[in-house]
């Protein structure tokens, strides 16, 4: 088909410019080069919108609407073009920012163009994604280092449930043995963001231990999900660790306290 060798010369294309900015920032190189190629790779992440797209018509299939035979082929890869391709280069695209150091930048580089892996059916894909989560839990790493608090680490547990998600797809498992760690990246990532928003207005010492509580749920939870993803409480489990997060917040959300 010739979506797929659209997909092969995209993630050529990328691939090249992402090098030759990379290589021209190391060296110190001029600002308008780099400034130049970063307008390409804008432009050439343009394919991975389309992947995007056939994110969401795959998801479409799943609920059994009509869909192209191209996009209904990826029904079973909605999940990484989604929260990999999609959430997770905007995630890591703002940390890079906040961080405001270049090698972060490469995180929403590999994420992006691990979309467009999936989207031409290459087997690099899921390496991808591990590489654009070790580069973001790097980069979340520093932050804590930086400042040490319960919101920085909850992003960095939200990174690390991320990677192992990547990392066993990667190995071989289905792309679906990984939606309770990938979703514990979303999740988390909001939670920790709004623990940001708190910190003129802290939750009570007993509230904090008790999100303690929360988070070693989810990291029990991503652990039986990934070695024993059919066992009977693995499903439960997590739920149970997304209701105490949904009650916790609507208590000690900073929203409800200052509203």
């Amino acid at each position: 088909m010739i979506i797929d060798y659209i997909g092969y010369i995209a993630v050529g294309a990328v691939l090249v410019v992402l090098i030759l900015g990379l290589v021209n920032m190391f060296r110190g190189g001029s600002s308008n080069t780099s400034q130049k190629l970063m307008r390409w790779r804008v432009g050439l992440l343009a394919f991975g919108a389309m992947a995007l797209f056939a994110g969401v018509l795959a998801g479409l299939a799943r609920l059994g609407v009509a869909v192209p035979d191209a996009a209904a082929g990826m029904a079973a890869l909605h999940g990484p073009l989604m929260i990999g391709g999609f959430f997770g280069t905007v995630i890591a695209l703002e940390r890079a920012v906040a961080l405001g150091r270049r090698w972060a930048y490469v995180a929403p580089l590999a994420s992006g163009l691990s979309t467009l892996a999936t989207f031409a059916g290459l087997a690099a894909a899921p390496w991808l994604l591990v590489a654009a989560s070790v580069v973001l839990a790097a980069a979340t790493a520093d932050v804590f280092r930086r400042q040490r608090a319960l919101f920085t680490f909850t992003l960095l547990a939200g990174v690390a449930a991320w990677l192992a998600g990547n990392l066993a797809w990667a190995l071989g498992g289905p792309a679906h043995a990984s939606t309770r760690p990938w979703l514990a990246f979303l999740v988390l990532t909001i939670a920790g963001e709004r623990l940001e928003l708190s910190r003129f207005l802290p939750p009570s010492p007993f509230a904090q231990r008790a999100f303690g509580a929360i988070l070693a749920t989810f990291a029990l939870a991503v652990t039986s999900a990934l070695a024993l993803p059919d066992a009977p409480f693995a499903t439960p489990l997590f739920g149970a660790a997304l209701v105490a997060l949904a009650a916790w917040l609507g208590r000690q959300d900073v929203a409800r306290r200052t509203v």
